[in-house]
């Protein structure tokens, strides 16, 4: 994996060479094995890479590399999983160099120039971010994988065109424009994440998952192109929906295992110390156990645990690990130890991310990379197999939306009129008569969030709500602008099916790529680690869009084609749980760890300072949340990371002053 950065100007600027030297240097951390940079100053184009060394980690794997035929200059950050059926393909067909090395590197190279840029990428199964000059057509392509593994940021800085792997490298350029995007920030605050194709700059884009971008001199005066797709997750919906599997259930475990197998081992191919990331739940705990089948050592397995029982699930990925007999690895955090990282949190993500999952990703990425340097993960099983909760809550919406909205909303009222600590005092006293998710933990609270929910208008805002963490962000921005609305903005224009699909498509498309994958890609390239993601191959996505939903969901529980496979390999007692995730206690730490510095971040004068809050609304929130009458922590979580990059000095370079920062931070753990 690695780091790439760029520019692309009409004129002949000889400093543009140091700039892009300069930007590359940001990225030292994707790419600590070594550097590279490629120019053609009468063209205007200068390319740079950081290279983090997998496969082929000779010097014949570095880039910027040049085509054999000299017509291309690629920088590439990726792997691709399929880069020994190109090289067959591409030698059956007499299209074939004399090879330098074995890198999928120059495999991917010498596809292009021998069927072009879109139709290479077609061919090619992998995660990638690249970008390829084109010496005779005088053209730039950038191009990006199918499900968003890898990020590209593109725009304009001045009259040059400008591209990376991570903001903080294009805000390097002298001209870069940083300007905020007020429609970008109302969706931060409603999802907790900038979606793409919106970055947090307003001349800044993310380029498309499944998408390139091609623009030549002639079109540098103006705006570039609009990418176009070479791949699109509605096509490949519809081609599984087409094809519907028709076989019993045993048949569809059996061909699914096989398709696991297949992808597993692809994404085991390395020069380097490989293992994977094992949270203990399903999904993880499924890639391990196909990895440990194909390997003759054990394989090595890595988890962080906390100290908050409620929250931890490093017991369950220790069994597991034995279980499979992986070579198991695990570091238990208390909230000194992970509030260490949350001061890094700005310079990491570049942009406002208010995942707090992003604190125990960077510290298990941090943990593994001490052994290894590639790595593989879970991500994509709940997208594709139904493994979110809100998966299964189309009965819940079947029941409500039966009810006039005036008479939920008098519902709603109600609920909210008393304090979750009197529901909670209510609950326990009903003992079993009251259902257990009320009775423990912050159970009043869960029906507070209920209750918010009644007040939808129809399904789809619904299932908007579930999506977001705050709800109506014009109620509480300055702009009065209520950003993305998923899902009317992002549903295919055919019918998916019900709720469930609905959910899972959305998902698949927005939250992987924008939240989960944005998480997994800033926390492991901090810490110079790839990951990889068995799941996300399009093979897999077909299959699992052609099966019926009963093998996905059923009842309240989903991923049951996944149950069954890993219960060939893996005790069922030891995943037949409600799903936890991989979180933190973060509405705890803003009442104790985290208070001073949040309410530091929050003071009305902070607020006001930003310019962009209704001090009021949020100061409500923030107040609500320490007296224990709501647990704001997701809502409270997202203002607190813009606050903080909005002040983290190493994020504005240059400018004078800096964000607080947590009182009890600790030295690192695993640094």
């Amino acid at each position: 994996m690695c780091g790439i950065a760029g520019l692309f100007t009409a004129g002949k600027d000889p400093r543009s060479v140091a700039t892009v030297a300069q930007m590359t240097e940001t990225l030292r951390h994707r790419g600590p094995d070594g550097d590279g940079l490629w120019s053609d100053m009468e063209a205007g184009v200068a390319l740079g890479h950081r290279r983090l060394s997998i496969i082929d980690v000779s010097p014949q794997g570095a880039q910027p590399m040049i085509s054999a035929g000299g017509r291309f200059v690629m920088v590439f950050n990726g792997e691709i999983y399929n880069h020994g059926d190109l090289r067959a393909e591409l030698e059956a067909s007499g299209a074939a160099p004399a090879w330098r090395g074995h890198s999928d590197s120059e495999i991917l190279l010498q596809a292009i120039e021998a069927w072009g840029f879109e139709p290479a990428l077609r061919r090619a199964e992998g995660q990638m971010a690249i970008v390829v000059w084109d010496r005779i057509e005088r053209r730039l392509y950038l191009g990006r994988d199918r499900f968003g593994e890898k990020p590209l940021y593109y725009g304009f800085a001045g009259r040059d065109f400008v591209f990376a792997s991570e903001l903080k490298a294009l805000r390097v350029h002298p001209l870069f424009d940083d300007t905020l995007d007020e429609a970008a920030i109302a969706s931060y605050f409603r999802f907790s994440y900038v979606p793409t194709p919106q970055s947090i700059y307003r001349e800044v884009r993310k380029l498309e998952a499944g998408a390139f971008l091609s623009i030549g001199a002639e079109e540098l005066a103006g705006r570039p192109p609009a990418p176009r797709p070479y791949w699109t997750l509605a096509d490949e919906v519809q081609a599984g929906l087409a094809a519907p599997f028709e076989g019993s259930e045993d048949e569809a475990v059996d061909i699914f295992d096989a398709m696991m197998r297949r992808t597993v081992k692809s994404r085991m191919a390395s020069d380097v110390p490989l293992g994977a990331l094992l949270s203990g739940g399903i999904d993880s705990s499924a890639v391990v156990a196909l990895m440990q089948t194909q390997s003759s050592r054990p394989i090595r397995t890595f988890t962080i645990g906390t100290r908050d029982a409620a929250l931890d699930e490093a017991h369950y990925a220790r069994e597991v690990a034995k279980v499979i007999g992986a070579e198991h690895t695990e570091l238990y955090v208390g909230g000194r130890e992970a509030l260490e990282v949350v001061p890094r949190l700005s310079t990491m993500y570049d942009e406002p991310f208010a995942d707090s999952s992003q604190i125990p990703t960077f510290l298990v990425s941090a943990l593994a990379r001490r052994d290894v340097t590639v790595a593989l993960s879970g991500d994509g099983g709940d997208e594709l197999f139904g493994g979110y909760n809100r998966h299964c809550f189309g009965p819940t919406w079947n029941w409500i939306g039966r009810f006039p909205r005036g008479l939920r909303s008098m519902v709603a009222g109600g609920v909210h009129a008393v304090p979750p600590k009197v529901w909670s005092a209510a609950f326990r006293g009903m003992g079993p008569l009251a259902p257990a998710v009320l009775r423990h933990g912050h159970g009043a609270h869960k029906l507070h969030k209920f209750a918010d929910k009644l007040t939808a208008r129809d399904e789809n805002a619904f299932l908007q709500m579930l999506l977001s963490a705050w709800e109506a962000p014009e109620q509480m921005l300055l702009s009065r602008q209520s950003g993305l609305h998923i899902p009317n903005a992002r549903l295919p224009d055919f019918d998916l099916g019900g709720f469930a699909q609905r959910a899972m498509y959305l998902d698949t498309g927005n939250y992987l790529p924008d939240d989960i994958l944005v998480k997994v890609d800033r926390a492991s390239m901090a810490n110079s680690l790839e990951v990889r993601a068995p799941f996300l191959d399009r093979q897999v996505l077909r299959f699992a869009w052609s099966l019926p939903m009963a093998m996905k969901i059923r009842g309240r529980a989903g991923k049951q084609i996944l149950r069954r496979m890993l219960g060939r390999y893996v005790p069922p007692h030891l995943f037949e749980r409600p799903k936890q995730g991989f979180a933190m206690p973060v509405a705890d730490w803003l009442r104790t760890d985290l208070r001073d510095w949040g309410e530091a971040l929050l003071s009305p004068q902070a607020l006001a300072d930003a310019g962009h809050f209704d001090v009021a609304q949020v100061r409500r929130v923030w107040e609500e949340h320490q007296r224990g009458d709501r647990n704001w922590d997701f809502r409270l979580w997202a203002v607190v990371m813009f606050q903080a990059w909005r002040l983290d000095a190493d994020v504005h370079a240059g400018a004078n002053r800096s964000a607080p920062q947590p009182r009890r931070a600790a030295a690192s753990a695993v640094a």
